[in-house]
């Protein structure tokens, strides 16, 4: 007898789809420019991923747990439906092997071209605030406000007057949090917070440290080699979990309630944040003509990068 696996068939292909919806997601929240949010926006699951990550409580979380029993099964299957595991998993797999990926190359690049790659990421941002803008009505003194307001703080801690200090356990852990909670909205990268914060490169460096070190264990890598990074790595994702249960949802709310404000806000700190890049260039090079000019111009490969990405997928729009 025969039987007909096309409902198993169908799973496959729509979890190979959901993995690469998180590669893509994944790719844009590790490059500063656009959002993992905007990507998810643009490819029509902003919605789901918004109602997964918000239906995760501890409640539903202590139903699965409680799985086990026989009485809880029922309870059980409903938590994890409402959870949306089946969506979140492939996604969240997507996302990770696109962060493993770039947080490498990034790590490599600041070493060996810092004034392209962070040339590049300056045109990116700027590029998006133009395409993030354009939507935005700025047109009672409030706004304004508000405008000045986000673009200040930004620009203060591009500049080095506010700062965090160092990369301590508690750094990390905050840093975590803003990003990855910046990383699931529309109109800000996770990255550009992490540039922001001071943290992108330090990171990326930890992160692919340990994927590095994780790999040379069975050959007869050293076990210590995995703890360091491994610590900042865990520290990062304990932030990003809080992040997720905290500070995502009170963005949600405050677009709800005031959506126009908080965009402007959003995008405002996208703004102050253009020069940021180029103080990780300053830590390596003087500011000479020649070093001026290859950042000018790499910051225009990325403006017509985000510009031409803009143009093939219809215009970008914060939500």
């Amino acid at each position: 007898m025969e039987y007909e696996r096309s409902d198993a068939v169908d799973d496959r292909l729509e979890w190979l789809r959901t993995y690469g919806y998180g590669l893509c997601m994944g790719t844009a929240d590790a490059l500063p420019g656009v959002s993992g949010g905007t990507v998810a926006l643009l490819l029509g699951f902003y919605g789901r991923l918004i109602a997964a990550v918000t239906a995760f409580t501890p409640w539903r979380a202590a139903a699965v747990l409680r799985g086990y029993h026989p009485d809880q099964r029922t309870k059980a299957r409903e938590a994890l439906l409402e959870l949306d595991l089946g969506f979140l998993l492939p996604l969240g797999v997507g996302i990770i092997t696109a962060v493993v990926v770039v947080a490498d190359a990034v790590s490599s690049l600041a070493q060996s071209h810092p004034v392209a790659m962070f040339g590049f990421f300056t045109g990116l941002i700027a590029a998006s605030v133009i395409t993030l803008g354009r939507s935005l009505t700025i047109d009672s003194p409030t706004h304004v406000g508000v405008a000045v307001t986000g673009a200040s703080l930004a620009l203060l801690v591009a500049a080095d007057i506010v700062s965090l200090p160092g990369s301590g356990p508690m750094v990390i852990v905050l840093a975590g949090a803003i990003a990855v909670s910046a990383m699931i909205l529309p109109g800000i990268s996770g990255s550009l917070i992490l540039i922001l914060l001071g943290q992108y490169v330090f990171l990326s460096s930890e992160l692919s440290a340990f994927v590095h070190a994780l790999g040379s264990l069975p050959s007869g890598g050293s076990l210590a080699a995995v703890t360091d990074p491994g610590t900042t790595v865990v520290l990062f994702v304990v932030g990003g979990a809080t992040g997720l249960l905290t500070i995502a949802r009170v963005v949600r709310i405050a677009l709800d309630r005031h959506r126009g404000l908080t965009l402007v806000f959003l995008v405002s700190l996208i703004a102050g944040s253009v020069p940021a890049p180029l103080t990780n260039i300053a830590k390596t090079h003087a500011w000479t003509t020649e070093t001026i000019t290859l950042t000018a111009a790499w910051a225009v490969v990325g403006a017509i990068a985000l510009f031409g990405l803009e143009y093939l997928v219809g215009g970008f729009e914060p939500e």
